[in-house]
């Protein structure tokens, strides 16, 4: 099935989540098959900024997804932007960010190292204790799944 990029690229800030998530998924999915995304990764980089957790989670998905296709190092450029993600102020958005990292130490070998030190560093005590244990064992099992890479 063919996705309209740029189509679903704006729908990734609608005000409708789940019509974002619907996008969101597409993209993701195109990432897998194609570089399709890559052009927007500029994009992405400003979207892990957002005052909004969901943008910030979206635009640290695809650029995860794109990690395989970083011809111009673009992630490179913006790893230290992307790892303090691992401590963001909502768990859900920290969450996501550090179930991601296997996916771009895999593709970005060069940045394990980064990586694994920024994990190790993460300091889970800024969330509730009702969250801690979930964002430590995400960090474990990132940890793991890396370490076997």
């Amino acid at each position: 099935m063919k996705i309209n990029v740029e189509e679903n690229f704006a729908l990734l800030f609608d005000k409708n989540n789940s019509t974002a998530y619907k996008a969101l998924q597409a993209l993701q999915k195109e990432c897998e098959e194609s570089d399709k995304i890559y052009c927007y990764m500029d994009k992405l980089a400003d979207m892990i900024d957002s005052d909004n957790s969901y943008i910030r989670t979206r635009g640290l998905i695809l650029i995860a997804y794109n990690a395989k296709w970083d011809r111009d190092n673009k992630i490179d450029e913006i790893i230290d932007e992307y790892l303090k993600h691992i401590e963001d102020v909502k768990p859900i958005t920290a969450r996501q960010c550090i179930k991601l990292l296997p996916l771009i130490a895999k593709n970005k070998p060069e940045l394990k190292s980064d990586i694994v030190s920024a994990l190790k560093k993460a300091d889970i005590s800024i969330y509730a204790d009702s969250m801690q244990p979930l964002v430590c064992k995400d960090i474990q099992n990132s940890l793991a799944e890396i370490e076997k890479l």
